[in-house]
């Protein structure tokens, strides 16, 4: 049975008993804790909390999911994989464990014909919480397994949690006895390798307290009503419906090992190195494609950094295997091929795909080659140190720079006889996913405890926004919150964080900054409002400071923003619309927007593009867009079905979460996405928008940067300014200014080069002097000093050549010249065949000398080339190569 037909069957069961079929969320979390969706349940983890009402007391879903703290076991072991789909069932309050279990049960053993799986009940092996009599029981007499094959296991194998305060409760997990060549038997208590867990059934009927670890946390008691979260891996049941040893075997990966037979020759099974390289490129291929189509760019942090660190190893390995030229083109349109039968928007945007993957392999290549000149100076620099381990931030430097994985650098030093101080890597790694987390965390939050929020949406329910139709009006203070802790009252000058039951305070999201504003209470208190965030999904936390009076919780207030800044984020709001729309005319559809942020009178734009656009074009997008601010076109919204939204062809935004109902934001003729910020009535309220330029921020992405209304209109006065003055000191018409100035540019060039003629002509002047007036040490002949301040490094080496060659080449010499260029110290040493004869080596004596001077270098036995960062060290650094030159002879 195909992968995609498991799926199918799945929510085609649940759907006919009732259950709401949700649509797999995004694997970007919705979540400033999570970086990616690494759980079936984490789309319901609001619901669980109860921190938003359900939308049905039964529910099921296939989740795409990617875990990856073990990515280096990746293909090491046949178990490890990054990406999974994981089904799932939930009930909200409605049926329990016996409910769960019979459907459990009747899924897996009911023939195909049926649509069932079609398992063999006594295949089957269940295990259950140490102490759950009432699962067991459900089981023996209900279901009817023998209790010889129902096992029970304690709090760290059979209970679940969160891992923080909240629900939890026993599991039941539904295991499959794959047979004797698999290992002993005795059941999942036994051997988990012959005894595949198919099936976990979660049945959250208590709360827990807060502890450390899976068994080390109190049970506060029951939860109001009681839950079922149950999670069967897609994956392992196809492996066991499709009669093979491991996931890498099941139709959804296998043909990508096949495509990777195919370009490298290599067969899997022939041998374990290839055949971890094989299971690499299956796992992070598929990944990379599954991340890419829900709106994840290749990154040097977060997400950005997952999906660039898994395609570079991919792309690795291929290479291990003998791959030369460029190969994600094939292997991701076998996984587009095969993963589209489930997910068919990854068919529909395959081009956009292919472009992001494609630029990341061309950046990894060109990457591999800059790259590898750094790790070979570091290399030299370690082992002229007398080291023996690369420096933790050098590996750093080569992944956050050059984007190398670890496991490539720990290669690659290898093969030079270095280790690698991992650890300290590892650390520096970490340190940088805890600034991101801890940053997304404090934008949402404010370092308040999430509790806090919980508490008063639990007690006021969701905000309600009135910023579409009024920008002021009365509401009642629900909540306040004093340095992240909920208070009664705050004081004057207190910092505080306010929660009304209305507000026409726009929140931060999709792009849109916040709006600011003041609210007055009744007593005439006034509370600053600077930001407005939603840590608790409807619930608008506004934070501010009290300029007045005492603010109490339950008093009236007055909320007003401050309507010019509305009104310019709301014209730059617009104007990110009909950009993105004119840059899909002129680039086509994949340049779909992969960010955003509008602010008051300005925005910029991120799109996906593996190319610089080019000036011409650009100016086409802009006269484009202006041209519709001429028509006078209506900007409408409109909440619809999500299904209605994409008929009308509505653009969504790669990433974002969209609920069954949607607003959907209209100008005229000209452009339509979903989108739930504020916006002009009219294209003729922009006035004019000015692109200021794009650049790239990453890998396949580009950002358009512009300004809006009156700032677009002031920058194009300045410009006219500066032309003005360019006319009055070139003495030429505005459209005579580029030749002019071109023309003098040229000059000026051609002037600088004949200087640096003349200054390098001066400088080999001096090379017969410096011959002549050499130093003899014991037979050997030194030319050691100083050049003129500003010498380049070609000049430098030049010299220091042409005095080695006018000493007779059967005396031995060693010319070592110093100068200082751009504020640091350079220096460049040439021996001849005579002197490496007698053991002096000009790489030895930069060396010494580049030590001296705070720096590095290396080079060859002839000639080498190093610098420092100490000027001041040039006299010390001359007297080092002339001991070292008496010490060897």
């Amino acid at each position: 049975m195909e992968s995609a037909e498991i799926r199918r069957r799945w929510l085609s069961f649940f759907e006919e008993r009732g259950h709401a079929v949700v649509p797999s969320a995004s694997l970007i979390a919705d979540d400033p804790t999570l970086l990616l969706v690494n759980a079936g349940m984490v789309p319901f983890k609001p619901y669980f909390l109860g921190e938003t009402k359900p939308p049905a007391p039964r529910a099921t879903s296939v989740q795409k999911c990617v875990r990856t703290p073990d990515i280096e076991e990746v293909g090491k072991t046949t178990r490890h994989g990054t990406f999974f789909q994981m089904c799932g069932n939930f009930s909200f309050g409605d049926y329990f464990k016996e409910g769960a279990i019979k459907y459990a049960w009747e899924l897996l053993t009911s023939s195909v014909a049926d649509g069932g799986y079609g398992l063999e009940p006594e295949k089957l092996w269940i295990t259950v919480y140490l102490d759950d009599d009432e699962a067991e029981t459900i089981w023996r007499d209900v279901i009817g397994v023998p209790v010889e094959r129902i096992q029970r296991l304690g709090k760290k194998d059979n209970f679940w949690s969160m891992g923080v305060p909240g629900p939890c409760g026993p599991c039941s997990e539904i295991n499959y006895d794959r047979g004797p060549e698999f290992g002993v038997e005795g059941g999942p208590a036994v051997n988990d390798e012959r005894y595949v867990e198919i099936w976990n059934l979660v049945f959250m009927q208590y709360e827990r307290g807060a502890g450390d670890g899976k068994e080390d946390f109190p049970i506060l008691g029951d939860l109001p009503s009681k839950n079922i979260d149950t999670g069967l891996g897609l994956e392992r049941l196809a492996m066991i419906l499709q009669g093979v040893q491991n996931m890498y075997e099941t139709d959804t990966l296998r043909v990508v090992m096949d495509k990777a037979t195919e370009l490298t020759g290599v067969q899997y099974g022939a041998a374990q190195g290839t055949d971890v390289s094989m299971r690499v490129v299956a796992d992070h291929i598929r990944t990379s494609v599954m991340l890419i189509g829900d709106g994840v760019t290749p990154g040097n942090e977060g997400r950005g950094y997952v999906l660039r660190r898994i395609m570079r190893r991919a792309i690795r390995n291929m290479r291990l295997m003998g791959a030369t030229g460029p190969v994600v083109q094939e292997l991701v349109d076998v996984v587009i091929n095969t993963m589209g039968q489930q997910y068919p928007e990854l068919v529909t945007d395959r081009k956009r795909i292919e472009t992001v993957a494609l630029a990341e392999e061309a950046a990894f290549l060109k990457a591999v080659k800059g790259g590898t000149n750094i790790l070979d100076t570091a290399v030299t620099e370690t082992k002229a140190a007398g080291g023996t381990v690369l420096s933790g931030d050098k590996a750093f430097l080569l992944h956050d720079t050059w984007g190398f994985p670890i496991d490539l650098t720990l290669e690659m030093a290898a093969e030079q006889g270095l280790s690698v101080d991992e650890p300290g890597f590892r650390r520096l790694m970490q340190e940088q996913r805890d600034r991101a987390k801890a940053d997304a965390k404090a934008k949402k939050t404010g370092h308040a405890d999430m509790s806090a929020y919980r508490e008063i949406a639990d007690g006021s329910g969701a905000t309600e926004f009135t910023g579409y139709a009024t920008t002021q009006g009365e509401s009642t203070i629900v909540g306040l919150l004093v340095n992240g802790v909920s208070a009664p009252a705050a004081s004057e000058g207190d910092e505080v964080e306010v929660v009304l039951d209305r507000t026409p305070f726009y929140a931060e999201g999709g792009g849109q900054l916040a709006d600011q504003g003041r609210i007055k209470l009744d007593s005439g208190a006034i509370i600053n409002v600077r930001d407005v965030q939603q840590p608790v999904p409807g619930v608008s936390v506004h934070k501010g400071s009290v300029q007045v009076g005492e603010v109490t919780v339950g008093a009236s207030a007055y909320a007003a923003i401050d309507i010019n800044r509305r009104r310019a984020i709301a014209r730059a709001h617009s104007a990110t619309h009909l950009t993105h729309q004119a840059l899909r005319d002129a680039l086509g559809p994949t340049a779909a927007q992969a960010g955003s942020e509008n602010s008051p009178g300005r925005f910029r734009f991120d799109f996906g593009s593996p190319n610089a656009v080019p000036g011409t074009v650009l100016t086409d997008v802009e006269q484009k867009i202006n041209d519709v601010l001429s028509r006078e076109l209506d900007v409408t919204a409109e909440i619809m079905s999500i299904d209605e939204a994409k008929k009308q062809g509505a653009i969504a935004e790669f990433g974002e979460k969209y609920g069954e109902r949607v607003r959907v934001v209209t100008i005229g003729d000209f452009s339509k996405e979903l989108c739930g910020g504020t916006h002009v009535g009219n294209t003729a309220q922009l006035g004019l928008v000015k692109l200021l330029g794009e650049s790239s921020i990453g890998s396949g992405v580009r950002r358009v940067e512009a300004l809006v209304g009156v700032d677009a209109y002031n920058f194009l006065a300045k410009e006219h300014t500066v032309v003005a003055q360019l006319q009055e000191l070139v003495k030429g018409r505005p459209e005579e200014l580029p030749e002019k100035i071109a023309s003098m540019l040229g000059k000026l060039k051609d002037a600088e080069k004949e200087i640096e003629k003349f200054r390098a002509e001066k400088v080999l002047q001096a090379a017969a002097g410096l011959a002549e007036n050499a130093q003899d040490i014991r037979g050997v002949a030194l030319v050691v000093g100083t050049v003129p301040d500003g010498t380049g490094a070609d000049d430098l080496r030049k010299l220091v050549l042409d005095v080695r060659g006018r000493i007779q080449g059967d005396r031995p010499a060693v010319v070592a010249l110093f100068t200082t260029a751009g504020g640091r110290p350079l220096t460049v040493i040439a021996t001849n065949e005579a002197a490496r004869e007698r053991g002096l080596k000009a790489g030895d004596l930069v060396r010494t000398a580049a030590k001296t001077l705070g720096g590095g270098g290396g080079g060859k036995p002839d000639v080498a080339q190093g610098g420092g960062q100490n000027p001041a060290a040039i006299p010390e650094a001359i007297a080092a190569v002339e001991r070292l030159v008496v010490e060897t002879v």
